[in-house]
């Protein structure tokens, strides 16, 4: 780096971390993702510093180059901050591409039916599931769903989320989406993480539909029009699975909403094989999430698209089904992303560190793999790969700092364990 320009970078910075273990996740020249082999591959920069201007990436690189600037000094210069980060790591935030985080309460009350035999499709027959959460949420006011929706955002951003997706689909009817919707963009403007709202109207059928086309006239005709309107929404997804949305059915939705300007994103293949990939890739949707159920036919139309494979293995954890193969997807010259599914039903949690983890226990998923799932590409299921998921200069100041550390490898390796101890958002400390 020329003399003085780190000089100039010095004066001007606004937060300087230094003395960095290792910086995880940097990139000279950004890509979009990483797939296949690739995703074994994680720069890391070892004894390393990164300097925040505003709220972007400055400036990184190793100690020594800093050092040998004359002005610079182990002090903390007024009206700028200083982060000695020495024995610990420095990650970008996470980007938590599958959310549900806005609704009405929780439903522990399944989670014991569940222990006492009932199976997921057994509990939303009997009125539970899904139309449970609409059910509640149709009696809360939007200042409600704000208020709790806000401590959730809170929560994850402190666990090192620093980008998600927020979906409606508890409302299901044309009021109460929206109403979901205006609560997310609340929090997009409200929080300083980035949010992208999704439109998932269709997301169960009500009981009180009993031709269920008449329910998805309503979503194409009233909903997808109104939700553009107001421009409530980024995406538009569908859940296309057993005993939910046919392929037919999420076809006709789908391109609606591409005629309204939302992009796709879906729900597929969590149940069975249900078609969801393939409706996905012929509509070019940014992502298909869930795929425990993902075969050679699947994994072959995804190579030769531009669609993201998303993979949720909370939910997998949480109801005891079987885990996607992400192995075997990888390993066939694939990306993948992992995302929470942070909802009360089905994956109560939004502990990014924790979905790292299990990605690697159950997924078999190496920890240089799963750190690339959860950062870079999971900005491009967002459409965000430009500015998120990773340390380049120019991109979102969205970074966390490590408890000491012996290596990255220990944040999956030590499940359950607190290690993240500082984070900072849009160039700001935030916790």
């Amino acid at each position: 780096m020329h003399q003085l320009r780190k000089t100039y970078l010095y004066n001007k910075l606004n937060l300087l971390i230094k003395n960095i273990k290792g910086l995880v996740q940097v990139e000279d020249k950004p890509v979009s993702w990483l797939g296949g082999a690739d995703m074994k591959k994680l720069n890391v920069i070892e004894n390393a510093y990164l300097v925040i201007k505003d709220n972007k990436i400055e400036d990184f690189g190793k100690m020594d180059d800093l050092k040998s600037d004359p002005e610079y000094s182990g002090r903390n210069p007024k009206s700028k901050i200083v982060i000695d980060a020495a024995g610990k790591f420095v990650f970008p935030c996470f980007v938590d591409s599958h959310t549900h985080l806005v609704y009405a309460t929780s439903r522990e009350d399944e989670f014991v039916d569940r222990i006492n035999g009932l199976s997921y499709e057994e509990i939303a027959r009997k009125g539970g599931g899904i139309l449970n959460s609409a059910k509640r949420l149709q009696k809360t006011s939007e200042d409600e769903l704000f208020e709790s929706a806000l401590i959730r955002v809170n929560e994850i951003m402190s666990l090192g989320t620093g980008a998600v997706e927020i979906k409606s689909g508890y409302g299901l009817t044309l009021e109460d989406e929206i109403k979901m919707l205006r609560v997310i963009k609340r929090l997009k403007e409200t929080s300083p993480v980035t949010i992208k709202a999704t439109f998932l109207g269709a997301h169960a059928i009500p009981i009180s539909y009993s031709d269920r086309k008449d329910y998805i006239d309503l979503i194409v005709e009233k909903m997808i029009p109104k939700v553009a309107e107001e421009k409530l929404a980024d995406y538009c997804d569908v859940f296309c699975d057993r005993g939910f949305f046919t392929p037919e059915e999420t076809d006709r939705i789908l391109e609606q909403g591409l005629k309204y300007g939302l992009k796709p994103k879906i729900h597929a293949n969590e149940l069975d094989y249900s078609g969801g990939i393939q409706c996905g890739v012929a509509h070019n949707a940014l992502s298909v999430d869930h795929l425990e159920y993902t075969g050679d036919e699947e994994i072959e139309l995804l190579l030769n698209s531009e669609t993201m494979p998303t993979l949720l293995p909370g939910t997998a954890f949480f109801l005891g089904l079987n885990y996607p193969p992400a192995r075997k997807m990888i390993d066939a010259g694939l990306p993948v992303a992992l995302a929470s599914d942070y909802n009360p039903g089905s994956s109560p949690s939004g502990n990014m560190p924790f979905i790292l983890s299990l990605a690697c226990i159950k997924l078999k998923m190496t920890p240089e793999e799963a750190i690339n799932a959860a950062t870079i590409n999971g900005a491009y299921a967002l459409g965000l790969e430009k500015s998120h998921g990773s340390i380049a200069k120019g991109k979102a100041a969205n970074v966390f700092i490590t408890r000491e550390m012996p290596s990255y490898a220990f944040l999956p390796y030590a499940f359950g364990s607190s290690l993240i101890e500082t984070v900072i958002v849009d160039g700001e400390i935030r916790t």
